[in-house]
């Protein structure tokens, strides 16, 4: 029974761990989503608050199956949880081959998401702020160049475009940006008109996708790590849930396998005092 506690805690412990987390995000995913205005960014792949709900309500659904059947030991639910957690597991697997064998493909998909989300960078608040961390943490700019933001209505690079940041690109572009304590927003005006040799003087020139690849084959033991601890931590969650899942069917044949004697001696228990009552009175005599 020990073995069976420890399992059925550990697995109780770690989907209550993932319900709270997937509450956090999906609570901050509404609040902004109710705090934004009205936007015209409303599509699951460019809206983060969006993408918060609906992750997050997915998470909170699967780990609410797990922690409420590893806790009532409700075999339907731990099942469903499982059935679940092993269809994840596929489909993870299953899209890091297809990636693997289909980089070109995966890497001109992506790129198209990614230039959809340069073109509606001033629509969305959090689309906007989720392109400057990425912009300044890869030290990128744009997709494949910084002239991608020429895409932009408000970058466009014509001569009748009205905005002031007309051929210029986002601030997050700047290369002096790390060093700065007052922050210039206007350091990336004009940068499109320049040349890259010179263009890069104040910019990143290079693009996301590259840099995020470079980022990746220079930090490949974290990616490593990270994607191994988490397929970890899903097979382990799918070996509590099987192994609580036998430890009940077990414990539930135990009782059918009772169930006959115990009704017997239920029987037999309305007589049995009587006799003996009995037989002490004659011993004693």
């Amino acid at each position: 029974m020990r073995g069976y506690r420890g399992i059925k805690y550990t697995l109780f412990i770690c989907c209550y761990v993932f319900w709270v987390v997937s509450a956090i995000l999906a609570a901050v995913g509404i609040y902004g989503k109710i705090a934004k205005e009205k936007d015209v960014v409303d599509t699951l792949t460019l809206d983060p608050a969006l993408l918060l709900i609906v992750v997050g309500s997915a998470m909170f659904l699967i780990t609410f199956f797990g922690c409420f059947g590893a806790l009532r030991n409700t075999t339907c639910l731990l099942k469903m949880f499982l059935g679940i957690l092993v269809a994840v597991l596929l489909l993870q697997i299953a899209a890091g081959v297809v990636g693997y064998l289909f980089t070109d493909m995966v890497m001109e998909r992506t790129e198209r998401l990614m230039m959809k989300a340069i073109v509606r960078y001033r629509e969305d608040r959090d689309l906007e702020n989720a392109i400057d961390f990425i912009q300044k943490k890869f030290r990128c700019c744009g997709v494949e160049s910084y002239k991608d933001w020429s895409r932009n209505v408000y970058f466009e690079c014509l001569d009748t475009n009205p905005s002031l940041e007309a051929c210029g690109v986002p601030f997050s572009c700047c290369v002096g940006l790390q060093n700065q304590t007052v922050l210039n927003t206007m350091c990336g005006y004009g940068v499109q008109q320049l040349e890259e040799s010179s263009a890069g003087q104040d910019v990143f020139t290079i693009g996301c996708l590259q840099g995020i690849a470079l980022w990746t084959k220079t930090n490949l033991l974290l990616v490593a790590g990270l994607t191994s601890g988490l397929l970890l931590l899903e097979v382990c969650m799918i070996g509590l849930a099987a192994g609580q899942i036998s430890w009940i069917k077990k414990v539930q044949q135990l009782k059918n396998e009772d169930a006959p004697r115990r009704r017997s001696e239920r029987k037999d228990s309305y007589w049995y005092p009587a006799f003996a009552d009995f037989n002490d009175e004659r011993n004693s005599e």
